[in-house]
């Protein structure tokens, strides 16, 4: 049973003009997000005296073994993009409170340098610590009046590989998965969003549950990691690249049970 994240590194900062920035990478996944705030908003928005937060996502040519065709070369959008950058927009704006922003716009981007499993849920852990690092700034320079961000927000990938619960799956465990599911949640412990499902047949419910389970687990694990982000809790400290070589240990599985049995009671 893999029941810890992959190795984890991050660099902030990677962009001198965006006001927030990092490269995460988990595993061999490699994700750059970065923020930027427009003066405007939707139509949509317009005369409400509120702001919006919206995401784009997009995986580079070379970030998968066979090249990945630019959407600006066919004049389309890939559909998979526009749901991920959807998604994304969705689990940032459900911890913002965006009456702050004024009529202003929060782009988040989210490029894939390499795709090796979970760059969803790693986008969208990326663009929560990009948003905090331009909340940071926006709030030294005076160009906002309060902090917007009501919590924090993490994706976690859990998949079921031979009746085994793997949290955090690469692209080759993820692709043999009889399961895979996609958890986006709160610090506070809230569920956001939840997407996947069964590949060749149906999965039991205690089997989704202790998937569910071991999502939470991945969370505290994410949660702790930014919490001890220096340049996040203190304005003035040095930004230094930081990175966390895990180990996968094989929990036992009673211990999986009595985590589960404690987040239903």
């Amino acid at each position: 049973m893999q029941n810890t994240l992959r190795s984890i590194s991050i660099t902030p900062h990677v962009y001198s003009y965006a006001p927030g920035s990092v490269l995460l990478e988990l595993g061999h996944t490699k994700v750059l997000c970065a923020i930027t705030l427009q003066n405007n908003v939707p139509q949509f928005m317009r005369g409400k005296g509120a702001g919006w937060l919206t995401a784009e996502y997009s995986m580079l040519p070379a970030s998968t073994k066979t090249r990945t065709v630019r959407e600006i070369s066919v004049m389309k959008r890939c559909g998979r993009s526009i749901e991920i950058s959807r998604l994304i927009g969705r689990a940032l704006r459900s911890v913002c409170d965006l009456s702050k922003l004024g009529e202003r716009t929060i782009v988040i981007d989210c490029d894939v340098l390499q795709a090796d499993g979970g760059t969803r849920t790693t986008s969208i852990t990326g663009a929560y610590i990009a948003l905090r690092l331009a909340q940071q700034g926006w709030l030294a320079r005076r160009e906002i009046a309060a902090p917007f961000l009501l919590d924090g927000v993490c994706g976690v990938s859990v998949g079921l590989l031979n009746d085994e619960i793997i949290l955090d799956p690469n692209f080759e465990q993820d692709s043999s998965a009889a399961a895979d599911i996609n958890f986006v949640m709160t610090k506070s412990g809230k569920l956001v969003e939840v997407q996947g499902g069964a590949e060749e047949s149906a999965i039991a419910w205690e089997q989704f549950d202790a998937m569910r389970a071991m999502a939470i687990m991945g969370s505290h694990e994410w949660f702790a990691f930014i919490d001890g982000l220096e340049w996040l809790s203190q304005p003035d400290a040095k930004p230094e690249k930081v990175v966390v070589k895990q180990k996968n240990k094989k929990a036992p599985m009673f211990s999986l049970q009595n985590r589960l049995q404690k987040s239903i009671e």
